[in-house]
């Protein structure tokens, strides 16, 4: 059995998580105080003052030993999506912060100085920075805007990955729409394992509980330029203060549903729109694959209502068969993605 150690880096705390197999023997989020992260003006200082902490928990804990380790991965250069080795050149990258600063460029850097005390490899799986998109996905139809490839690709894969096991099925032979249901909304066509397509869940697609998506556009230029708003303002309107936020005041959907069984018929609307514009994405995503859709996969926090993936398959189940795989794990997703590489199902990428 293959013991894993995966981590999650975040703004204010580290995930760790231990596994034999997929079998989780232990996990911990180890919180950093503000006090202890201010010394540091960027987050890529952090990297010793990060590996410490968890270096003293595995001490701690009595673990001596892993077969792998593995890292969230950061925003890298546009990649495919898989399992990939940590190495010189992703070390570099994720130094920089290529594609920006965050968090999750700590994990794969984390994973490869513990994966030296230990002996062994250190891997990153799907990034956010998964980018399968053909040429045409690209066109917006303003060439300074292209279309982006920023999706919640860890979970969206991952689940992928369980769908196709559980049919009995390779995903190199299946075309699939997962959509991701959660604090942002990402709805993606996957054809034989690329995800080809997606909205970018914090500029377009249906809105969520706290992001608007996609604006009639003429009313948004409006907006920038009315004086009512600056830069930071409004891009917090958009992502953080839209969706169910800007409607209802709570980017909670079990509040929302506990204001609908009450009577609340402008909680209703709202959240059944919500719905709409999500069914009304999975079907857009269904042309994509020019009808030949096999499963419609609802997951992410939000899969776990029944009210609203009733809503939602009410609209799309004409298209295929819709599949519920509520919650999103990243900890078992990145050990998964390990674990396919360790058994020979897939061969791990170079970056």
């Amino acid at each position: 059995m293959f013991r894993i150690l995966a981590i999650n880096p975040g703004s204010t705390s580290t995930k760790i998580a231990v596994y034999e197999g997929k079998e989780l023997i232990k996990s911990e989020n180890l919180s950093h105080s503000r006090e202890e992260l201010k010394k540091y003006s960027k987050i890529i200082d952090q990297l010793d003052f990060r590996y410490e902490v968890i270096e003293k928990w595995l001490e701690e804990n009595g673990f001596t030993s892993f077969h792998s380790i593995v890292g969230r991965g950061g925003l890298l250069r546009p990649m495919e999506s898989g399992t990939y080795e940590v190495n010189e050149e992703m070390i570099k990258d994720l130094k920089i912060g290529v594609q920006g600063e965050h968090a999750s460029n700590l994990g794969g850097l984390i994973a490869k100085k513990i994966a030296e005390k230990f002996g062994v490899k250190a891997y990153i799986v799907d990034p956010v920075a998964v980018d399968e998109f053909e040429d045409i996905a690209r066109i917006s139809g303003m060439p300074e805007i292209p279309r982006r490839s920023l999706l919640h690709a860890l979970n969206v894969k991952a689940v992928a990955h369980r769908v196709a096991k559980d049919l009995g099925k390779s995903l190199e032979e299946m075309n699939l729409i997962v959509a991701h249901l959660g604090g942002g909304i990402s709805i993606v066509p996957i054809r034989k394992n690329k995800m080809i397509d997606v909205n970018n869940a914090n500029e377009m697609g249906p809105f969520s509980p706290e992001r608007t998506g996609g604006l009639p556009v003429g009313d948004l230029v409006k907006l920038a330029f009315s004086g009512k708003y600056d830069l930071a303002t409004l891009k917090k309107k958009l992502t953080g203060e839209g969706g169910l936020v800007a409607y209802l005041n709570t980017n909670d959907a079990r509040e929302v549903e506990r204001r609908i069984k009450e009577g609340d018929k402008y909680a209703e609307l709202i959240y059944n729109a919500m719905a709409y514009q999500i069914a009304k994405e999975i079907g857009a995503m269904a042309t994509v694959l020019k009808g030949q859709v096999e499963k419609i996969v609802l997951t992410g926090g939000l899969s776990h209502s029944k009210y609203l993936t009733d809503k939602i398959s009410q609209y799309i189940s004409f298209i295929a068969e819709v599949l519920i795989y509520p919650g999103e794990d990243e900890m078992i997703a990145l050990v998964e993605g390990v674990l396919r590489v360790l058994n020979n199902e897939e061969k791990a990428k170079t970056y």
